[in-house]
Order: C-alpha cells, then structure tokens, then sequence
C-alpha cells in the first residue's frame, strides 16, 4: 500500500465507498463525489487497464478508448508495478461473471 495515501480522510472516503451496495447507489454517490470529467477518466483507466491485461495492443486501445497514450503507459506501469489493486478487482468480476454464467 502506498503509505502516501494513507490517512483519516482516504480511509473515510473508502468506508464510504465500501457501504454502497448497488450500482445506482454508486451513480448516486460518485456523480455528487467527482465531476463527470473525473469519472469518465477513472471509467477510462480501468478499460485501458482491462485491454491491456487481455493482450490488447496499444494502438487498438487508442481507438477504442480514445485514451492517450501517456496514459496507456502509466496505466501500464500500474499493472506491473502497482500494488496489483487492478488484479484484485479483474479477478472478482470474472468469478462474478462466471457465477452469473453458471446460474443461467
């Protein structure tokens, strides 16, 4: 963990995060907590992340992201360097997908 980050108010702010218990809940709570613009990168960093953990190269992801390709980079450098937060979460959606597959 980065201990730059660590303080009351990140940990408020995670609390906060970890009582939402729907997706309209997060709309609701995210939209008043950040701009649209702040969103739409954030929504855009984990696409980017998520194509590049499935192999997806660079110039694909700038035309389907229309993400720069500094930002390609740092989210790269994440998912090798990081604290492995993106692996976490890809590794539950795919076992909340194939639940939802297998349920069906």
């Amino acid at each position: 963990m980065n201990s730059k980050l660590k303080d009351e108010n990140m940990d408020n702010l995670f609390k906060a995060v970890l009582m939402l218990e729907n997706i309209e809940e997060c709309y609701a709570f995210f939209e008043d907590l950040c701009t649209v613009l702040e969103l739409k990168s954030i929504s855009q960093r984990m696409q980017v992340a998520k194509m590049l953990v499935d192999k997806t190269v660079y110039s694909d992801i700038v035309a389907q992201t229309g993400a720069s390709t500094a930002t390609i980079s740092r989210v790269n450098r994440t998912l090798n360097y990081g604290s492995d937060g993106y692996k976490l979460i890809f590794e539950r959606m795919k076992d909340i997908d194939t639940k939802e597959a297998d349920e069906k």
